[in-house]
């Protein structure tokens, strides 16, 4: 481990307490958990004392972890039969958005953020769950980095996370008119709505997505000897 980022984590460790928990390095980055009620509180330390002097934020961006560690392709018997994608799962298309069911998961959506000290150069990665109460709110970080308000209405946009004290959280990626949050884990591919332009109305007009789901499964084709009596075949009906 190296030893700048070990002398932060004790740091960390040392001034914040159980404010800030799960903190661990891996690949050479330092991350820890903070509750949403001390999401304020630490970040302005972080910013304000001078052994951390966290000044920029580099990055703030939400996360899904619907199906997260849940693997998608059987390995198993590779050597023998290759490949199999599993189509069970709960990513996007892979499951008929009529007959969905609502699965609550603890800890599902989170504020991430990426910390620069430059006095120390030093880099730090946050990260806050949002309740699952009904509605995902977190404190705004607006008032602590002004940077963070094109980001709060990214994560706000794309994955549904409310940031509570943003002076104007509104869409900023998507039409005002749009149904869902695109980066949601269970947001079908296809969409809810599709748009086009009524002639009769003289306007564009919204209407159920007509596309049918489907998920695109490449197909491998192997010359080897597994299909040496099959090719021979086709030459010989050719």
């Amino acid at each position: 481990m190296n030893d700048k980022k070990m002398s932060l984590k004790k740091q960390l460790e040392s001034h914040f307490g159980d404010l800030l928990f799960n903190i661990v390095v891996q690949h050479g980055e330092i991350s820890a958990e903070v509750a949403p009620e001390n999401w304020q509180q630490v970040c302005i330390k972080l910013r304000d004392d001078a052994q951390f002097s966290f000044e920029q934020l580099i990055d703030l961006c939400g996360i899904d972890y619907l199906t997260f560690g849940e693997g998608e392709w059987n390995t198993d018997d590779a050597t023998s039969t290759g490949f199999s994608r599993g189509l069970g799962k709960k990513g996007p298309g892979r499951f008929s958005w009529e007959n969905r069911t609502t699965e609550k998961i603890d800890k599902r959506f989170a504020a991430v953020i990426n910390l620069l000290s430059i006095k120390h150069n030093r880099r730090l990665r946050l990260k806050c769950f949002a309740p699952d109460t009904g509605i995902l709110a977190v404190p705004s970080l607006v008032k602590v980095w002004s940077c963070a308000d094109w980001f709060e209405r990214e994560a706000f946009d794309l994955y549904g996370i409310i940031f509570v004290g943003h002076p104007d959280l509104r869409r900023i990626l998507t039409d005002y008119g749009f149904i869902g949050h695109p980066l949601r884990k269970d947001f079908p591919l296809i969409g809810n709505v599709e748009v086009r332009y009524d002639e009769e109305k003289g306007r564009v007009v919204y209407e159920p997505v007509s596309i049918e789901p489907r998920v695109t499964i490449p197909k491998t084709v192997r010359k080897d000897a597994r299909y040496a009596d099959i090719q021979e075949q086709l030459e010989e009906d050719s």
